[in-house]
């Protein structure tokens, strides 16, 4: 787990010990990729966190570096960093969501497979991908609505073929719902 300095990231830790993941902890700025890759790690997570992809660490070496080698989770900020790795762009979001519940819609595969279509999950985020500005490569999984029911706000990414994940809610939150469900099925992902 790469930490981005967030109070959720030992949510996620929990989560995944439960699930029988053997997990270790490094902050974004106390690892280089180096390290990460001689630790041969099975499942990368970037955790949540403050500020944009920039503000990242080590988080953009690991999506650019071991795409297609480990697979990779992120979540909220670590979301936005394998966009924008992959040429999305990220931008404010039309409405700050710091605590809210939403609906989340999806296309039932990949990590969304065994989750209902439609679900609640608990967002803390000022900052988005532009869903409008997805390359093909980049693969909407799911997404939800704000105040306007004709825009769509992504809520998921998947790199197809390389095992790359990307959640803007946060599954770990008490408020969300099947946020084991989905980090068990990135547990199981194989590359």
């Amino acid at each position: 787990m790469i930490d981005n300095f967030d109070s959720f990231t030992f949510n996620l830790v929990h989560f995944l010990e439960n699930l029988g993941a053997s997990v270790e902890v490094k902050r974004n700025n106390e690892i280089n990729i180096n390290e990460i890759i001689e630790s041969n790690p099975t499942h990368i997570v970037l955790s949540p966190g403050p500020g944009s992809p920039e503000n990242s660490g080590v988080c953009i070496k690991v999506v650019e570096q071991l795409k297609g080698v480990i697979p990779i989770l992120g979540v909220c900020l670590g979301h936005q960093v394998i966009g924008q790795v992959f040429g999305a762009k990220v931008c404010r979001a039309s409405k700050i969501m710091h605590g809210k519940t939403s609906s989340i819609i999806h296309r039932s595969k990949g990590l969304f497979k065994n989750i209902p279509q439609t679900f609640k999950a608990t967002r803390y985020h000022s900052l988005t991908l532009d869903a409008e500005s997805l390359p093909k490569k980049i693969t909407q999984t799911a997404w939800s609505f704000d105040s306007d029911k004709n825009r769509q706000v992504l809520m998921g990414i998947e790199i197809e073929g390389l095992n790359l994940y990307g959640v803007q809610f946060h599954p770990e939150s008490v408020a969300s719902e099947y946020g084991e469900t989905l980090l068990k099925e990135f547990l199981m992902s194989k590359v």
